[in-house]
C-alpha cells in the first residue's frame, strides 16, 4: 500500500503524539500543573480531539466520515477502549485516579471530532482544530502562564497564530481566486487570525484570566509576518 503525502504528514505526528500523551497521563501530576489550577477536563477533551483527528486523516486523508463505512467504527472502537484502559491504568499512578468524568471528556473529544469530520475535509478541519486548541490552551488556567512558563508562553503565541494563519491561507484558496486583488487578499488573510486572537483575549478578560499585551503584540507580528511572506511569494510567481 502506497501512502499519500498527506498520510505521511499525519502519521509522523501521530507516532509521536500518541506515546507522548500516554506517558504524560501515567506520570505523577507535575507540581507546576497543580499550581496553575489547570482544568483537566479541558485537557482530556483536547487531547482526544487531536488524537482522533490524527487517526482519522492517517486512515482516510481525503474523505469525510461516512458512518456507513467500517473505518469510522473501528477508529471509534479503538479510541474509546484506549480511553477506558488509559483511565484504569491511571488508578495505579501516584497522585492520579480513575475518573469516569475524565473518560467522558475523552469521549466528548472523540465524538466532537468525528462529527466535525462528517461535514468537512482535511484543511477546514485542521483550521477548526487549530483554532479550538489555541482557544482552550490560552484559557486553560487562571494563573499567569508568563510567570509559570515564560519561555513556553513566549514561543506558543507566535508559533500558534503563525501556524493558524498558514492553515487559514491554505483554506482561502478553496473560495478565493489565487489572482485576487492584493488589498482584498491581504484583508481576508488577516481577518480570521486577528479575529481569533481578539476573541481569545476578550474571553480571557471577561472570564478573569491572564491577559498579556505583550502576547497580543507578538501574535499580531507573527500573523503579519506569515501574510506578508506568502504575499511576496505569490507576487513573485
Amino acid at each position: 500500500m502506497v501512502l499519500s503525502h498527506r498520510q505521511k504528514l499525519t502519521i509522523m505526528p501521530l507516532l509521536l503524539y500518541w506515546p507522548a500523551i500516554f506517558i504524560l497521563a501515567h506520570i505523577p501530576i507535575p507540581q507546576l500543573v497543580r499550581q496553575a489550577h489547570v482544568s483537566d477536563k479541558i485537557l482530556h477533551f483536547l487531547a482526544y480531539l487531536i488524537l482522533v483527528f490524527l487517526l482519522w486523516f492517517a486512515v482516510s486523508p481525503d474523505k469525510k466520515v461516512n458512518w456507513r463505512r467500517a473505518a469510522v467504527w473501528w477508529i471509534l472502537f479503538v479510541v474509546v477502549w484506549y480511553g477506558a484502559l488509559d483511565e484504569l491504568l491511571q488508578g495505579y499512578v501516584q497522585g492520579r485516579s480513575c475518573d469516569v468524568r475524565d473518560f467522558l471528556a475523552n469521549l466528548a473529544g472523540v465524538l466532537t471530532g468525528l462529527v466535525l469530520f462528517s461535514f468537512f475535509t482535511f484543511w477546514p478541519v485542521l483550521l477548526v482544530v487549530t483554532g479550538v486548541t489555541i482557544f482552550l490552551l490560552t484559557n486553560l488556567t487562571r494563573a499567569n502562564p508568563a510567570e509559570l512558563l515564560p519561555v513556553t508562553n513566549t514561543v506558543f503565541h507566535p508559533f500558534a497564530y503563525g501556524f493558524f494563519t498558514i492553515v487559514w491561507i491554505r483554506n482561502m484558496y478553496r473560495f478565493l481566486p489565487q489572482k485576487a486583488p492584493k488589498p482584498k487578499w491581504l484583508i481576508v488573510a488577516l481577518a480570521l487570525p486577528i479575529g481569533l486572537l481578539l476573541s481569545v483575549k476578550l474571553f480571557s478578560v471577561i472570564s478573569g484570566r491572564y491577559f498579556g499585551l505583550r502576547d497580543v503584540i507578538i501574535s499580531v507580528a507573527a500573523i503579519a509576518a506569515v501574510v506578508v511572506t506568502v504575499s511576496l511569494v505569490k507576487k513573485s510567481e
